[in-house]
């Protein structure tokens, strides 16, 4: 059984502006895909590694026909949304450019990373395709559609490709943002920091909690209701009148009990305490050198973060 539109290189579903092939399936692709059908994008094909992998996408999308591998299939649609790995990004589109040659011209060719440019797409721009990247600022679960509305979008690449990716993110409600391709690794980090480095540390200080003698639910939902508690006033007060804790009072005694209750729960994690301790008089004190200054002179600084490197205390 085929999903949704049937794939006709000469018909005229291949010449409208808003069709379009997407190729990877993975958590992106499928929610960019069933968003962009609901307003009315035409996704002609969706591409995965194998032929169920490739049908389930196309069920969940709502649409495009299933394809195993990239394929002359994919040449169908006016736009092509890779959505595949960072580091798979250059060999799909040396893919796109063996099987598609000169009907890649005037192709829009748009990959989602967040941390590579336009450039991973060049095979496709010596054929006479336009290439870009277009990465949302949000993350991602796999099973459900996030809503885009208000999200930024980072877009950069070749004019074409770039009005393209602004319509794109446009017509899903985002926020189109242009960044230089030198900036995207980080532009990239930044998100990491906020989203995969921030889950670290929870799921850290649930760890902490569990060991404590908390249960797992309660745990989280402690440390969750914290955290959003500060993420609200970070909003609406600015991220000096949000900081909370005892660095922001200069209970420096404080600090150096918890480095040292930290280090007797897990070695590894004093590294990460003391590290992102830095980070915040860094950027949250009012005077960073005299703040990182009296860190660097707790009782048991240096023998706990030698420890927690695997030497003697």
């Amino acid at each position: 059984m085929r999903i949704g539109v049937e794939c006709q290189p000469q018909g005229i579903l291949a010449w409208m502006p808003k069709s379009l092939a997407i190729l990877g399936a993975g958590r992106v692709g499928r929610a960019l895909g069933r968003l962009l059908h609901e307003r009315g994008w035409r996704t002609l094909v969706v591409a995965a590694q194998s032929d169920l992998t490739a049908r389930k996408a196309a069920k969940f999308i709502r649409a495009g026909q299933p394809v195993a591998g990239i394929s002359h299939h994919a040449l169908a649609a006016k736009t092509i949304l890779v959505s595949v790995p960072d580091d798979a990004i250059a060999e799909v589109a040396a893919q796109l450019a063996r099987i598609g040659a000169q009907q890649l011209r005037g192709k829009i060719v748009l990959h989602t990373s967040g941390a590579c440019d336009a450039g991973a797409l060049e095979p496709v721009r010596a054929f006479g395709a336009f290439a870009g990247s277009m990465h949302p600022m949000q993350s991602f679960n796999g099973v459900s559609v996030p809503p885009l509305e208000g999200k930024i979008f980072a877009i950069e690449g070749d004019a074409p490709a770039v009005r393209t990716a602004r319509s794109i993110a446009r017509s899903l409600g985002g926020v189109p943002l242009n960044i230089t391709a030198e900036k995207k690794p980080l532009y990239h980090a930044a998100g990491a920091f906020a989203a995969g480095l921030v889950l670290a540390l929870e799921e850290a200080g649930v760890q902490m909690l569990r060991t404590s003698g908390l249960p797992q639910r309660e745990a989280q939902h402690a440390l969750v209701s914290l955290s959003r508690q500060v993420l609200e006033h970070y909003e609406k007060l600015g991220p000096h009148k949000a900081w909370t804790g005892p660095l922001s009072r200069g209970d420096y005694g404080v600090v150096a009990a918890n480095e040292e209750a930290v280090a007797h729960y897990h070695p590894e994690f004093l590294e990460a305490y003391i590290a992102v301790t830095r980070l915040a008089g860094h950027v949250l004190a009012a005077d960073p050198a005299a703040v990182l200054g009296r860190l660097e002179t707790l009782p048991r600084h240096a023998p706990l973060l030698s420890k927690a490197k695997g030497g003697s205390a």
